[in-house]
């Protein structure tokens, strides 16, 4: 089958396209999908580049790997005591495979494209469990948007508590999860202020937001605090020294939650911003069984919309990396494979 095998860590010619990759097949409890599509995340630059490092995320990575956590496709085969009746199904695959149930979940994760093998190939193999069948007027490609990026903004504002009337600010909201983010903040009935470059102001504000800051306004988190604030719970996926400002911007109990730090993960924190003001800093990576069965009720009763910026084929997937790396789009970038 074809794959993008990713060889080594680097930039994009880390990843190798190939068409001489054994196709994979199902064990007991697992499933064979055909990928139709396959989303593009800040995970799979993060997991190429090495840049995980000694944060302990990725348990060490073990190559080559077949990369890709946004799949959609149709099962083809099942192994031993997975119901049959999935096969010819269209599903989405929930990237987060759980080993071991019970409070101590988060220890026993592995994710798909990072510690598993992804969707950037023709075929890929799952746990049946993390299969779910949608029926959705959406073509793949726009299906392929949601697993990864929408999971994880899910799964912050569910961490943050985000509840109907609390004022949001939005870091990153023209990308795959801050565009979600906006939605799902909306459709919470929160006060949205997102974070933008001053050329996508008016898509992400189409998206759901009250009000759109330009990051180049400078002092940024300033500047959101006045037009919005203050706020009771702040979503960053960017990071870097904006982070001290983002804390201050917060009412007295707000809540910081991050699931990123595209702007840099080191940062200076004042201990009595922090405990002076009853704040919580909470970060958001593993999801929890029960999101992605919540996520794909949105989908299926047309709650929220994909937004696409582009497709690539497989065979240009070093391009699409290069293009979801300048960040000049609004939404997911797709790998299509059919």
């Amino acid at each position: 089958m074809r794959a993008a095998l990713l060889i080594g860590t680097g930039g994009p010619d880390a990843l190798e396209v190939r068409t001489d990759i054994p196709q994979p097949e199902p064990a007991a409890g697992e499933v064979l999908i055909r990928v139709s599509a396959c989303g593009v995340n800040n995970t799979d630059l993060n997991t190429r580049r090495g840049w995980y490092g000694e944060s302990g995320w990725d348990g060490g990575l073990t190559l080559p790997r077949i990369q890709g956590a946004d799949i959609c496709g149709h099962v083809v085969s099942v192994g031993s005591q997975v119901d049959p009746g999935l096969v010819g199904r269209r599903v989405l695959v929930d990237p987060w495979v759980r080993r071991e149930s019970g409070p101590g979940w988060r220890d026993h994760t592995a994710y798909l494209g990072s510690d598993l093998d992804g969707g950037f190939a023709d075929f890929c193999v799952v746990p049946s469990d993390n299969v779910f069948p949608v029926r959705s007027g959406l073509t793949d490609v726009e299906l392929a948007t949601f697993a990864c990026s929408w999971s994880a903004a899910e799964n912050m504002l569910e961490r943050a508590r985000l509840t109907a009337g609390e004022r949001i600010a939005i870091t990153g909201a023209s990308g795959g999860v801050g565009s979600a983010l906006v939605q799902l903040a909306a459709l919470r009935r929160a006060v949205v202020t997102a974070i933008t470059s001053e050329a996508k102001g008016p898509a992400v504000q189409a998206l759901g937001a009250d009000r759109v800051v330009a990051r180049e306004a400078g002092n940024v988190p300033e500047a959101a605090a006045l037009a919005g604030g203050p706020f009771d719970v702040v979503a960053d996926i960017v990071g870097g020294s904006d982070v001290p400002a983002w804390l201050r911007s917060l009412r007295r109990g707000g809540r910081y939650v991050c699931a990123g730090a595209i702007a840099g993960p080191v940062v200076d924190l004042d201990l009595r911003v922090l405990y002076l003001n009853d704040l919580e800093l909470v970060g958001a990576t593993a999801c929890p069984p029960e999101l992605f069965s919540k996520l794909v009720a949105l989908i299926e009763s047309g709650s929220v919309r994909p937004v696409v910026a582009a497709t690539y084929p497989l065979e240009r997937i070093h391009e699409a990396q290069e293009a979801f790396e300048a960040k000049q789009h609004v939404g997911s970038i797709v790998i299509t494979l059919q």
